[in-house]
C-alpha cells in the first residue's frame, strides 16, 4: 500500500523538476466481528494448510521430526522424577507426574502466543500481495501449537500408565470444557499480539517476561495450596484465578494426577488440589469461557481496525 503518490512534471531540458504529493488516508476496514467469524470459517482450508506449513518448516530435514516435540516433555518428566522424587523429595507423591499435567498446558499456551505475536510481520510478502483474513496467521500459530500438546499429551498418557495412576474419572468430560476454554483464550491472546506487534515490536520481547512471571503466578511447579492458603488468609483468594490459565492447568491436575491430599511429611493432609466438586471446577470454567469469548471479540475488533495499515507498517 503506498503512503504518497508522487507525480512529477519534467522540463524539456531537465532543469526544472515540479512535484506535487498527496497524502492518501488508509481506513481501516469496516467488517463486524459476526463476518469476520464467517469469513475465518470460509477460509478454514487456507489456516489448515498454515499449520501444516508450519509444522513443515519446524522440522524440516530432520531425521525425527515429530518425535522431537514428545521427547522433550519426556526428558523433562524423567529429570524432575529424579531431582524431586529420588534426591530432593519434596513430599508430593510422584511429582513429575504432577509438573507434567500442567506443563503440557501451559507449553500449548505459551508456544501459540510466542509464535502467533511474530506471525504477521514473518508474513510480510504474503499480506502485501494477496488478500485473506490475516486472522488466519495468529490463528494458525495456534494450530501448529495445538499438534504440539497432543504429541506432549501422549506422553503423559505413557507416564500415567507406568506410574499406574488412575484418573479421576467422575471430573473427566471436564478435560474437553478445559481445552475448549484453553483455545479460545490462546487464539484471543494470540490475535491480539500479532496486530500489536506489527507497530510495536517490543511486543515479542517484552512477552518473553511477562509470560516467565505468569508461569510461576500459575499453580503448576507448586501446589495450589502453597499460594491459596496465604491468598485466603488476606480475603484475596480471586486474585488466584484472575488468570484464565489457573482454572485450565488445575482442572488438567485435578482429572489426570487426581491426588487431592496426600499426606505430608507431618503426616497432616495438604491439599495440593482443590477439594471442590465438579460442579465448582465447571463454574470456574464457564467464566474462563466467557471471559475468553469476550477477550476474543475485542481482538478481532482490535485487529479490524489495525490491519488496514499492516502492509504500510510491513
Amino acid at each position: 500500500m503506498l503512503d504518497h503518490f508522487q507525480s512529477e512534471e519534467h522540463s524539456e531540458g531537465g532543469d526544472q523538476v515540479r512535484t506535487s504529493r498527496s497524502e492518501l488516508h488508509v481506513v481501516a476496514p469496516s467488517i463486524s466481528v459476526p463476518k469476520r467469524i464467517v469469513r475465518l470459517w470460509e477460509y478454514r482450508p487456507l489456516l489448515v494448510s498454515m499449520v501444516r506449513k508450519e509444522l513443515s518448516v519446524k522440522y524440516k530435514n530432520s531425521v525425527l521430526g515429530f518425535v522431537w516435540s514428545m521427547l522433550n516433555p519426556a526428558l523433562t518428566l524423567i529429570i524432575y522424577f529424579v531431582v524431586f522424587q529420588l534426591v530432593l523429595k519434596n513430599g508430593i507423591p510422584q511429582f513429575a507426574i504432577f509438573l507434567l499435567c500442567g506443563l503440557v498446558v501451559w507449553n500449548f499456551f505459551s508456544n501459540a502466543i510466542m509464535s502467533a505475536t511474530g506471525s504477521v510481520v514473518a508474513n510480510a510478502g504474503i499480506i502485501k500481495k494477496v488478500s485473506f483474513p490475516r486472522e488466519v496467521l495468529p490463528l494458525a500459530s495456534v494450530g501448529s501449537s495445538m499438534v504440539f500438546f497432543f504429541l506432549q499429551s501422549i506422553v503423559l498418557v505413557i507416564a500415567l500408565i507406568i506410574a499406574r495412576d488412575v484418573p479421576a474419572f467422575s471430573y473427566l468430560p471436564l478435560l474437553v470444557f478445559a481445552f475448549v476454554d484453553l483455545m479460545i483464550f490462546s487464539g484471543a491472546i494470540a490475535i491480539l499480539l500479532g496486530a500489536l506487534n506489527v507497530f510495536y515490536r517490543d511486543t515479542q520481547h517484552l512477552l518473553e517476561i511477562v509470560l516467565m512471571a505468569w508461569f510461576w503466578a500459575t499453580p503448576i511447579v507448586y501446589p495450589y495450596q502453597q499460594i491459596a492458603v496465604p491468598l485466603m488468609r488476606h480475603g484475596i483468594l480471586f486474585l488466584d484465578f484472575i488468570s484464565p490459565m489457573t482454572a485450565i492447568v488445575l482442572t488438567f491436575q485435578r482429572v489426570l494426577y487426581a491426588k487431592v491430599s496426600p499426606l505430608g511429611v507431618s503426616h497432616t493432609p495438604v491439599h495440593i488440589l482443590p477439594t471442590n466438586s465438579v460442579a465448582w471446577f465447571a463454574g470456574q470454567l464457564t467464566i474462563v469461557l466467557v471471559v475468553s469469548t469476550i477477550l476474543f471479540v475485542i481482538a478481532l475488533k482490535v485487529f479490524g481496525r489495525m490491519e488496514g495499515n499492516f502492509a504500510e507498517e510491513l
